[in-house]
């Protein structure tokens, strides 16, 4: 498993990211920036950059996360730690990933309760077409719509 040529994100689509663009756009979102950390090979490694950035976005005092990871498998590790990091501080979070219906996640946790699943395939599956399987403006307008209604629900709680 991992980083196929239907779940990579071309230098086109960076430039152009869906998500970036509609956050960046929303009048309701102050819009803090782009966090990039990598997948590293080793599981302590890769403990300790999830937990490093949810202490920096704690740090930014953010109102809520869209966690985005280009890949599956291996990368769903990073991804699931990362995203319990954010849980246990507090901080509303949204992921956005392909899990399609074999990419099923390595590792869970009880915060992992808002995705939206980037698949385009009808099987479900990773394909051979290039960045077939990334976000798109649907995509990133389902998960701002979560990530508001998260942040809404945790500050009426207060």
């Amino acid at each position: 498993m991992g980083i196929g040529p239907s779940t990579k994100e071309t230098s086109l689509h960076h430039f152009r990211d869906p998500l970036v663009e509609l956050l960046g756009e929303d009048t309701d979102i102050d819009f803090q920036g782009v966090v990039l950390v990598g997948t590293p090979q080793d599981n302590v490694d890769k403990y300790l950059v999830g937990t490093r950035a949810a202490q920096w976005i704690e740090g930014m005092r953010a109102d809520g996360v869209i966690l985005s990871a280009d890949g599956w498998g291996n990368s769903h590790v990073d991804f699931a730690n990362t995203w319990e990091e954010l849980g246990k501080r507090g901080i509303p979070t949204v992921g956005v990933t392909f899990q399609g219906t074999q990419a099923a996640f390595v590792v869970k946790n009880k915060y992992m309760d808002t995705l939206v699943d980037i698949n385009k395939s009808e099987a479900g599956i990773e394909t051979e077409v290039v960045g077939e399987n990334n976000v798109d403006e649907l995509d990133a307008k389902k998960a701002i719509a979560f990530l508001k209604l998260k942040i809404r629900k945790m500050k009426s709680q207060k």
